[in-house]
């Protein structure tokens, strides 16, 4: 059975991610350390609940093993803050991102759009041969909880785009890396299939 660590920021309830990675066949952990329980790890998934600073201060105090994770190639999803924290920086606090991910975070346009943006959203998927969206249909509905997104110097790793005001990268690809604007655990049968792929592509890197 593939395992999969969840890294608790401790800002929120976890259990909806926690449910559907079991469903779909993962031995699921709660981690607050990379220390021995996420030593035989087969994926990491950094969730998207918190704030960045808070969540910044709590994977900078074990980075060195996040480090190590980054360097044997599991693969790693990060959700909503999960992926905004993998940049340099980020308009919502004063701390150094992780700098994994070179770009920013920037605030939605306040004169374009209500804030937060709460709701389901459709997406224009780019690159096609996308693990985590293999047989996820072009313009499929997902649901957004944020006031932030990522702007990447590279915009070919991004996956899929949404609109909201302006087109925002909604997912990205790097390596051994797997990101969503969005909350693939609360976003239906589509969501379900994402995190389906992702637990293929853990088994696969085994």
């Amino acid at each position: 059975m593939v395992k999969i660590c969840i890294f608790d920021y401790g800002a929120g309830n976890i259990y909806s991610l926690q449910s559907s990675l079991q469903r779909n066949g993962a031995k699921v952990s709660i981690i607050n350390d990379f220390d021995q329980e996420a030593e035989d790890a087969d994926g990491i998934v950094l969730p998207g609940v918190g704030n960045f600073d808070p969540a910044i201060i709590s994977i900078n105090k074990c980075k060195s093993g996040f480090s190590k994770f980054l360097r044997s190639n599991i693969p790693i999803l990060g959700i909503c803050l999960g992926m905004e924290m993998l940049f340099e920086k980020s308009e919502e606090g004063k701390l150094a991102g992780l700098d994994i991910i070179k770009g920013q975070v920037l605030s939605l346009p306040k004169r374009l759009v209500k804030i937060p943006h709460i709701g389901w959203n459709s997406l224009e998927i780019i690159n096609k041969e996308s693990k985590l969206f293999e047989g996820v249909p072009d313009k499929s509905w997902v649901y957004f909880v944020h006031s932030y997104y990522t702007a990447p110097k590279n915009s070919d790793i991004i996956t899929s785009e949404s609109n909201y005001g302006i087109n925002i990268p909604a997912s990205i690809e790097i390596d051994n890396i797997y990101c969503t604007q969005f909350h693939p655990e609360k976003s239906s049968t589509v969501g379900e299939k994402m995190i389906q792929n992702f637990v293929k592509i853990c088994k696969r890197s085994k």
